[in-house]
């Protein structure tokens, strides 16, 4: 009897040890260690890349305020940027394939931290102590809530691992919550880009939703294909399964038409406004899709999913903060100076007054009043010049022109 009724206690007791299996995860110490090892990488990768792109863009106004002939593509800072953002990319593409999508697409805050602090620390101009604080107060603010928010996520982010073999990707990608997703995603992604092309609403909203909705996409092909490399390398070999080539296809497509949403929304907006829009919105996207389609927070209880939410909440007031704070750049606006256009009829030529417009002061040739403008780029004024004319009750001309003589 007892032989007999080993089996049945056996097949009664599989589906507990399954179980203790898929929650074994969530409490492993191996699982967090791998948690670790993913944040390290995104913020590592982050915080480079962001340094190689400053120093790109110190490549390229060194240049442009100097005489050397050379391009941009000829000195060693730029190349050096181009290294470091190379190895700042492959650290951040590595970390998808250690900690859940969730966790490592917030982290991009961190680039935003680095180039508010390049910024400041490489500033031309000199402050006072007082008025460098109250300059920058919203950035050290921003700062401050960004790192707190970074915390956050790193410790209350979701907790489950899965090895990204072709089976699991294929599993998900037909699971009928993802299929739902997708198919609202496709519905919103074509009714926001026929607003777009059609009815010309060039609405930094629409544009920056189309760029999320696709960057979603990207970050879940990215963890893919980062998974089965992984996967591949530590000895189960998944890079001659079709499904890595689809979502490798389908990672290079995205990414490519979600630059060019962005190069166009750079045209039309601030970088400022992109930066900040831009990170809600792909955040919230990325977390949505990875809670989808990996089951991101499935067996999470409900304060780490709490924590987490208030961690991402806290870091998008921050990156705000940061973004809100930088000096918009104010274009220069030319004007043209008559006296300076040969055979062109100016105001003393034949005695022929020329009207400029009244404003706040007569500027001559200029689009339209520059006062804020700095002194090197402020064009002349006219004088004024009171005189009577006539009895003493009628009005004056607000200024004379005076005719030149033949010698002058």
């Amino acid at each position: 009897m007892e032989g007999g009724n080993s089996p049945g206690l056996q097949l009664q007791q599989l589906p507990l040890a399954t179980a203790a299996v898929s929650v074994q995860p969530h409490t492993d110490s191996f699982s967090y260690k791998e948690n670790l090892i993913g944040a390290l990488l995104a913020i590592f990768g982050h915080l480079v890349s962001s340094i190689a792109l400053n120093l790109q863009k110190y490549s390229h106004i060194r240049l442009a305020g100097s005489k050397d002939p050379r391009a941009y593509f000829r000195t060693k800072t730029w190349w050096s940027g181009l290294l470091l953002l190379v190895l700042g990319e492959l650290g951040v593409f590595s970390s998808y394939a250690f900690a859940p999508l969730s966790l490592i697409v917030p982290l991009s805050a961190v680039s935003v931290v680095a180039s508010a602090i390049i910024g400041i620390i490489f500033i031309k101009e000199k402050w006072k102590p007082k008025e460098f604080l109250r300059r920058y107060v919203l950035s050290f603010v921003g700062c401050g809530l960004a790192v707190v928010g970074t915390y956050l996520l790193v410790t209350f982010g979701p907790n489950s691992h899965e090895k990204m073999t072709a089976e699991n990707i294929t599993r998900h990608l037909v699971s009928w919550p993802f299929l739902l997703y997708m198919l609202v995603e496709i519905i919103v992604f074509c009714l926001l880009l026929y607003f777009y092309k059609e009815r010309n609403a060039n609405y930094i909203v629409i544009i920056l939703l189309l760029v999320a909705l696709l960057g979603s996409m990207t970050v879940v092909t990215v963890k893919a294909v980062a998974g089965m490399i992984l996967v591949s390398i530590q000895g189960s070999l998944q890079l001659d399964s079709p499904i890595f080539y689809i979502m490798l296809v389908c990672m290079i497509a995205t990414a490519i038409y979600q630059a060019t949403f962005l190069a166009q929304a750079s045209q039309l907006y601030d970088s400022a406004q992109i930066s900040s829009i831009g990170y809600i919105l792909s955040t919230t996207a990325a977390i949505s899709a990875g809670a989808t389609f990996y089951l991101d927070f499935m067996g999470e209880d409900v304060l780490h999913i709490c924590m987490f939410a208030l961690g991402c909440l806290i870091a998008f007031l921050g990156v705000f903060l940061i973004t809100r704070n930088r000096k918009k750049p104010v274009p220069f606006e030319p004007y043209i100076s008559m006296d300076a256009m040969p055979c062109m009829q100016n105001m003393h030529d034949k005695g022929v007054a020329v009207q400029p417009d009244l404003k706040a002061s007569f500027s001559y040739g200029a689009l339209e009043n520059n006062d804020s403008m700095p002194e090197i780029y402020t064009p002349a004024t006219l004088p004024i010049v009171q005189e009577q004319h006539g009895p003493k009750g009628a009005s004056a001309p607000p200024y004379r022109v005076l005719e030149h003589s033949k010698k002058e």
